[in-house]
């Protein structure tokens, strides 16, 4: 996973649960730009270029992952992608899907 630590002033735009998830929950409406989060397990800060708009309380990838890739929040797998989804993208359920029933489309 490629990326830029920065330090910022003001409330990240995401954070992430645990060093190793490939999402971050965003805390406020964030659009397209050079965005930062921040792990709560560590306090590191990280800057990730969002590609789309994500929602309040919405996900946004901080890895590539392949498609039918295992997607890692809280350190528990909680969903498959669809597709293949970028760094950056939105994490919802059009490229995402629960882990709790894998046979579901």
């Amino acid at each position: 996973m490629s990326e830029s630590v920065v330090a910022g002033d003001g409330p990240p735009h995401f954070l992430v649960h645990r060093e190793g998830d490939h999402v971050g929950v965003a805390v406020q409406d964030v659009e397209p730009g050079r965005r930062r989060a921040v792990y709560l397990d560590s306090d590191r800060e990280i800057e990730v270029e969002v590609t789309e708009p994500v929602p309040l309380g919405h996900k946004v990838a901080l890895a590539n992952l392949d498609g039918g890739a295992d997607v890692i929040e809280y350190e528990v797998r909680v969903g498959l992608t669809r597709r293949p989804v970028r760094r950056g993208e939105l994490v919802h359920v059009h490229n995402l899907r629960s882990a709790r029933w894998e046979r579901s489309e």
